[in-house]
């Protein structure tokens, strides 16, 4: 897909020798060290030669000559716990997928096409500057992580150009689980030190780890307690990371966390999860009266993911839709998925058949709003 402006051409031709495979991916891409002082008059004794190449360590706080180690490889999920995931369902029952597959028979055929095409044609609007998409919501075990990883995929599949799914979420986030990475080495802190502004993109990717359906992701942590991401660190990242990136997804930490909030202030588009009880939708209309009292109608930007955690929902999904509509923002419902509440890696091709069609108008929504409204 070709773009407006010499950052699209650029990024593109970074990308012409076709990406690394992920062996080659997974070991970091060494920086080049910063120019040396001037000799002084007398010189210092003769220093023994460092080690083999690394990434460096914040130049304020270390020695240039001693290179900074770099963090071990971690696994997303323990091995022993990994078996316990079992056979992966798909979203729709047999009988679900049978009756998906005779209403398309008898429904009109170019209406789904050209709803389909309008839709891709969201997706894939060109961009000159990278677009930042903030993922929240009002508490934790809504399927924020869920819907930030849907939304990745998406943009992998539809978009030609470089895609980042971003993780701003708490030291013990889910989102590498959810978007298929088995292990996790390089974290926001740690390439927030490195980022330099001479780095290109295939310098960068050698720090993120690759996503199986295209697109690249970047963890917040180990998945270890510890301290949560910072404001600083998260600003550093995401404006360094925005010139080699078309889109990146920010699975945020939930409201009204100070993260949280810097995300969905700085982002071109906000993405709010609701689940679909009555405290949730609550809750979430609050938070939409406040994004409406902001001065820079943060509104317009907006859009709500109303998520179905459970079949067993007993809310009227109608009502709770009008409700939040009543404050302009579009809601897009992710109805239940078996897939999905499964909880492991997420794969599109076991999608139910609604939820990829919901996913694909919660990223032509979001993409609308981060391209056209600011």
């Amino acid at each position: 897909m070709t773009g407006g402006g010499d950052w699209q051409r650029d990024v593109l031709r970074d990308l012409a020798d076709a990406r690394p495979d992920p062996v080659a991916r997974a070991v970091p891409v060494p920086v080049p060290e910063p120019e040396p002082e001037p000799e002084p008059a007398v010189r210092p004794a003769p220093q023994p030669s460092p080690p083999s190449p690394s990434p460096p360590a914040p130049r304020e706080a270390r020695d240039p000559r001693v290179p900074a180690p770099a963090p071990e490889s971690l696994p997303t999920v323990d091995p022993r716990l990994a078996l316990a995931l079992g056979r992966t369902q798909h979203g729709d029952s047999v009988t679900r997928r049978a009756g998906t597959s005779l209403r398309r028979l008898t429904a009109s055929a170019t209406q789904e096409v050209a709803e389909q095409s309008r839709l891709a044609k969201e997706v894939q609007q060109p961009v000159t500057t990278g677009r930042v998409i903030a993922v929240t919501s009002i508490r934790g075990g809504v399927g924020k992580s869920t819907v930030a990883a849907l939304l990745g995929r998406t943009f992998n599949h539809y978009r030609h150009d470089p895609v980042l799914t971003l993780e701003a979420d708490a030291a013990l986030g889910t989102l590498p689980v959810r978007m298929g990475a088995d292990s996790v080495r390089w974290s926001c802190g740690d390439l927030a030190r490195i980022l330099t502004p001479a780095m290109q993109l295939t310098d960068v990717t050698g720090y993120l780890v690759p996503v199986a359906d295209g697109g690249w992701l970047l963890p917040a942590s180990q998945g270890r307690v510890g301290a949560p991401l910072d404001v600083r660190t998260y600003r550093t990242v995401t404006l360094a990371l925005r010139r080699y990136f078309a889109v990146t997804v920010v699975d945020c930490e939930t409201l009204p966390g100070d993260v949280a909030r810097t995300a969905m202030d700085t982002a071109h588009a906000r993405v709010v999860v609701a689940p679909m009880t009555a405290e949730g939708i609550h809750g979430t209309r609050q938070v939409l009266d406040w994004l409406g009292q902001l001065p820079h109608s943060a509104l317009a930007a907006t859009v709500v993911a109303l998520s179905a955690n459970t079949p067993d929902a007993t809310l009227d999904p109608k009502t709770a839709v009008a409700h939040l509509r009543e404050t302009g923002v579009p809601v897009v419902a992710l109805p239940y998925d078996r897939h999905l509440a499964q909880g492991g890696p997420i794969h599109t091709a076991m999608l139910g058949r609604n939820t990829r069609d919901a996913a694909v108008r919660l990223a032509a929504e979001a993409m609308h709003r981060a391209v056209r409204v600011r």
